[in-house]
């Protein structure tokens, strides 16, 4: 045989290989796949599929993070090679810990079916090298309870496509993704306790699809946005990560990603500003930027078929797989680096320096070649200006993108912060983030400052259960005297930046906005003198 004919043996033989391992047995097919894209997975589709990957790959670890109102387990898959089943053998590993989330919006089915795609292919395909320097935790189906609950209504932006889709709410009634700082819903406990903290992932990702926007991006991107955090992991995610990832898909799928935005018509056409999320912690992406990493949000199109919204997704996820398993040292040296920052700020200029508590959105850019659905203006029987959508897709230059928070209230960084004992609710809550909290051995005076509050502010229109609160008052230099038992909270530790925002009493996102102090400024009489914040910060 010639050299050339073997040659030409050996290549087939090596892509009937390849093929071999790609063909996957009839249970790893999965819901959408079945239905030719009509339906979304099940609850029960979900566990099965994981139950399956188990008995097929030596590479995979599933655990539950805890369960639902409802009592469903919340099913975690560890991929790891060699494969590792708890934190501790991860930390050890010295490889970089990313965890990627679906289904908090359980009518947002896109990154459930993706994720089972994207293991099925780690796992048992081509992609097995991600787990060269990577332990990756995935989570398809996060919202547990709703997932099943579903509807044609659901996501009518979707446009029938899958037919039926889960709601958005958790069983309690509650936003999984509204949640992050106050911890009401079992999920966000169970996330917290027995994943984030332990595991502590550099990067989490969170998988969602957009409300309806007539952009005309495939998937739209956004960083954990930086408020009080620090600077150097938003930097790198915004401004170098996710910007190469998007030119890859571009690259090798012809996709087009781009930042994150809503625009509204009822501003004019053509659209001149293109506005992004807001800035509060407790959307989980943003709170990873007080916590020292990195965290990305991913919104596939709900205009594009199911089909179309799963591939985007899956490629999404694929390349910040690709970079991160890449860049794995730098990944981590950024987030460290954060973090050593956050720590000095406190011990070289706690009660000194200031930070942000509250924001106001900001242009952050223009952005040009900017893609969307055109519209055009009608006037309406009651000779009104509307304006009407259009098939034809257009480019416009110069469109304001609005993604930068300038502070507009700052407070002074403490060296510590004292809470009385008998707010334990409050030091359960700042626990559950991870933070660490001491108690006083003996009675103790401190110095530092006291917030002075004239007025308790509460939203008549409630939210996520909530009436949301905000504060009036004044700082006032003071010293106090502690007694034994009474908690105090040392900010040099690596979460300083999360306390910061959870405890201070201007806080737009804070434990006061959550109305966790309600009862006690109530029961102080606010509503008719000025009373003291509970909270003592101390500088020395």
């Amino acid at each position: 045989m010639r050299k050339a004919s073997l040659l030409a043996v050996c290549l087939f033989l090596v892509q009937l290989f390849l093929a071999a391992q790609s063909m996957w047995t009839d249970s790893l097919v999965i819901t959408p796949e079945r239905t030719a894209f009509q339906r979304t997975s099940t609850y029960a589709d979900v566990i099965k599929f994981l139950n399956e990957v188990k008995k097929l790959s030596a590479h995979v670890h599933v655990f539950s993070m805890g369960k639902s109102l409802e009592g469903k387990d919340i099913p975690v898959a560890v991929l790891a090679d060699p494969k590792i089943t708890s934190a501790a053998e991860a930390k050890a590993s010295g490889k970089m810990v990313l965890y990627i989330q679906g289904n908090i919006h359980a009518g947002e089915v896109e990154g459930k079916e993706s994720v089972m795609i994207l293991m099925r292919d780690i796992l048992l395909g081509s992609k097995k090298y991600l787990l060269d320097n990577l332990v990756i935790l995935f989570v398809p189906i996060y919202n547990t309870d709703s997932n099943d609950k579903m509807g044609k209504e659901t996501r009518t932006s979707q446009e029938g496509s899958p037919l039926e889709a889960g709601q958005r709410e958790n069983s309690q009634g509650l936003d999984l993704n509204r949640d992050g700082m106050k911890m009401e819903a079992f999920e966000t406990r169970a996330l917290f306790q027995n994943v984030i903290v332990p595991w502590d992932p550099q990067i989490f990702v969170d998988l969602h699809t957009t409300n309806g926007t007539w952009h005309a991006y495939s998937l739209t991107w956004a960083p954990s946005y930086h408020s009080a955090g620090e600077y150097a992991p938003y930097d790198y995610t915004n401004n170098k990560m996710l910007p190469a990832i998007s030119n890859r898909a571009r690259e090798k799928y012809d996709l087009q990603f781009a930042p994150y935005g809503d625009y509204s018509v009822s501003e004019g056409w053509p659209l001149k500003n293109f506005y992004t999320y807001n800035h509060h912690p407790r959307y989980l992406v943003n709170q990873f930027g007080l916590r020292n990493r990195m965290a990305i949000l991913s919104e596939a199109f709900s205009h594009e078929r199911f089909y179309q919204r799963i591939n985007s997704t899956y490629i999404f996820i694929s390349e910040i797989l690709e970079y991160a398993n890449s860049h794995t040292a730098e990944i981590i040296a950024t987030n460290k680096a954060a973090e050593q920052a956050a720590i000095k700020n406190v011990t070289d200029n706690g009660g000194k320096a200031k930070k942000g508590v509250q924001y106001k959105m900001m242009p952050l850019q223009k952005l040009n070649n900017f893609i969307t659905y055109d519209y055009f203006p009608i006037t309406d029987v009651n000779g009104k200006k509307k304006y009407i959508r259009t098939g034809k897709m257009v480019k416009y230059d110069d469109v304001n993108y609005y993604a930068k928070f300038d502070a507009v209230t700052e407070s002074t960084v403490p060296r510590g912060y004292v809470i009385p004992a008998a707010l334990a609710p409050i030091v359960a809550n700042l626990i559950m983030h991870g933070i660490k909290v001491d108690t006083l051995t003996k009675n103790q005076s401190f110095s530092g400052e006291i917030f002075k509050v004239d007025s308790l502010m509460k939203e008549k229109n409630g939210f996520q259960k909530h009436n949301l609160v905000s504060l009036k008052g004044t700082f006032i230099p003071a010293s106090q005297k502690f007694k034994k038992g009474d908690f105090v909270i040392n900010m040099a530790q690596p979460l300083s930046n999360l306390i910061f925002y959870l405890l201070e009493p201007q806080s737009d996102d804070g434990l006061v906005t959550w109305n966790f102090f309600d009862l006690y400024l109530e029961n102080a009489g606010v509503a008719k003198k000025q009373v003291d914040y509970p909270v003592f910060k101390y500088f020395k």
